[in-house]
């Protein structure tokens, strides 16, 4: 608890963390969001599973594009402008599904969503970075951050269920229109821990080169490609999973308890400096993801999936800190908000495709089926971290933000 009272008293963290919380509050709320407002108003799991993966994709794509822009222009310049154009077309996307419109007429302002959202948890992160020159406490801001994202999907879930089912089918998103506006002007508006523009030529040829083209990026990113794979299948399978067993308004407790397991395992492992090499530690919560996110098929009923998808929540928050602890450690200083944001964009891809999948799955095989594709995800995941860790181990750069004396194990 010290280091996280430490790093919380700097001047002006504690605003920007929490003004950061609520700008990407909505964001877990929107892909449940989503599936329950098109499944309610269209009867469809396979196209809400296609517009939740629009979403993903987009978002996945415009978040790269702007995370870039990010580095080079400010965080307000280019974020404060990309809210309001989110803001605006997500009214639209519900505007339109409520007029019950033609299911293609929905995915433009979808798109437009999606392009426009960017990441502000990567945002915050890079503040962190920007203000904490001490590795451990970096670490115990990461760790505090990736709590705090599993807090939103602890509330934003069970608030999304709630809201679609007991008020209106559109409801779970106008609050996030709301919230995620509201947090954006408000992050934004604090100019004083602003990372400052750092000038591409001030880090060689390696700050300008193509992120992808650096040895250990693309691992980490095909690796945060599976796991959202995972992230997404599972978001829509345990909603059709608690409709079949006649308890949909269920799902958002589901998903809030998976939520809630990360959330207790990232406070945890951010208080304490671990010895153990961070590449060991990232293999070893890949594979935990994967046994624990195997044991969700065997589930009967919405309280043995809450109780199976609690204990495969303690996997998840670690792991997420090591990836993005990772990619600040291989990318250069100059580029850190674009590395973080990579990171966002592999997992809103992996979304897109699990989403997918799982939708087609639920509608023409079964529920079951779409839980095996999850699993068939994460061992996909674990098999590449332990192939590429050398990969990985040889592009880990010396920095004062190392978070071990020792070398990263291969």
């Amino acid at each position: 608890m010290r280091a996280y009272r430490e790093i919380l008293s700097l001047p002006g963290a504690l605003a920007f963390c929490l003004a950061g919380l609520l700008a990407r509050a909505g964001g877990a709320m929107m892909g449940i969001g989503i599936v329950l407002m098109v499944r309610a108003i269209y009867g469809s799991y396979e196209l809400a599973g296609v517009l939740s993966a629009t979403e993903a994709l987009c978002w996945a794509v415009g978040t790269a594009v702007l995370s870039n822009w990010v580095d080079r222009i400010g965080q307000r310049r280019v974020m404060l402008p990309a809210a309001i154009v989110f803001a605006v077309s997500l009214a639209a996307l519900v505007g339109l599904a409520a007029l019950q419109v033609p299911p293609a007429w929905l995915f433009i302002p979808c798109a437009v969503a999606g392009l426009s959202g960017g990441s502000p948890g990567a945002l915050v992160r890079a503040r962190w970075n920007h203000a904490l020159a001490d590795p451990h406490l970096l670490h115990t801001a990461l760790s505090l951050e990736s709590t705090l994202d599993e807090f939103t999907w602890v509330i934003g879930p069970v608030a999304a269920a709630g809201l679609a089912t007991l008020v209106s089918p559109e409801a779970a998103l106008l609050v996030v229109i709301v919230i995620s506006t509201l947090g954006a002007f408000v992050f934004y508006s604090l100019r004083a821990t602003e990372p400052p523009i750092s000038p591409r030529s001030a880090g060689g040829a390696v700050a300008q080169t193509f992120l992808l083209r650096i040895p250990g990026v693309w691992p980490i990113v095909a690796i945060s490609a599976l796991i959202g794979v995972v992230f997404g299948s599972g978001d829509v399978t345990v909603v059709a999973a608690t409709e079949a067993w006649g308890a949909q308004s269920l799902s958002g407790l589901v998903l809030g308890a998976i939520a809630l397991g990360s959330a207790i395992a990232g406070f945890s492992y951010g208080s304490r400096r671990w010895k153990t090499p961070l590449l060991r530690r990232f293999r070893i919560g890949i594979i935990a993801m994967m046994l624990g996110v195997s044991t969700l098929i065997f589930s009967w009923s919405p309280l043995s999936l809450a109780v199976f998808g609690f204990v495969y929540g303690f996997a998840i928050a670690p792991t997420l800190i090591n990836t993005n602890t990772l990619m600040q450690r291989i990318v250069p200083e100059s580029r850190i908000t674009e590395g973080l944001s990579w990171i966002g964009t592999s997992l809103g891809v992996g979304v897109a495709i699990g989403s997918s999948v799982a939708g087609w799955l639920i509608d023409n095989v079964t529920f079951k089926a779409a839980f095996a594709a999850c699993s068939v995800a994460a061992v996909g995941a674990a098999l590449l971290a332990i192939a590429a860790a050398p990969v990985i181990a040889r592009s880990v750069r010396p920095s004062k933000h190392a978070l071990e004396s020792q070398p990263t194990d291969s």
